[in-house]
């Protein structure tokens, strides 16, 4: 397992929590942005810079994704295509999407563009809370150690 991480949207505090994470387990995690960003130094954790453009890192997130890896991403589409190739997706927020809830979630995605292009207010996401974090670092602790369980 490798953790990719969408690092152009993720939030600091979520970065912080995955940079504990690979430390302490030694997994290897890369980080891809369009820009450039400070990570810990670490044998165990990288950081991959792409070109700025539409989905250029999700695109390089897939390209290099295998089975069983874990991606980091708030990224709707993105999320889709890792389950499709075998790998595990998890959110900001601590919901792994998976096969049974994915279509939902990329039709309710779709629905919203939808209704944002007929000029329709939709407003966002509340702000990342407590709870957000608590429940990102509980599902990646429970990923992990499944992992580690199994290697």
């Amino acid at each position: 397992m490798k953790i990719w991480v969408d690092a152009d949207a993720c939030p600091a505090v979520i970065k912080d929590i995955l940079f504990r994470a690979a430390q302490r387990t030694q997994i290897e995690m890369t980080l891809v942005a369009n820009h450039t960003l400070r990570v810990p130094a670490a044998k165990n954790i990288h950081f991959l810079q792409v070109n700025s453009g539409f989905d250029i890192a999700d695109d390089e997130i897939v390209k290099r994704l295998t089975p069983d890896d874990l991606v980091i991403t708030a990224d709707i589409p993105l999320a889709a295509e890792v389950i499709e190739k075998g790998g595990k997706a998890l959110n900001p927020r601590g919901e792994l999407y998976t096969i049974e809830n994915i279509k939902s979630r990329l039709n309710m995605r779709d629905f919203m563009d939808t209704m944002r292009a007929s000029g329709i207010q939709t407003g966002g996401q509340a702000p990342l809370n407590q709870n957000d974090r608590q429940n990102f670092a509980n599902e990646l602790d429970k990923l992990l150690t499944q992992y580690l369980q199994k290697r």
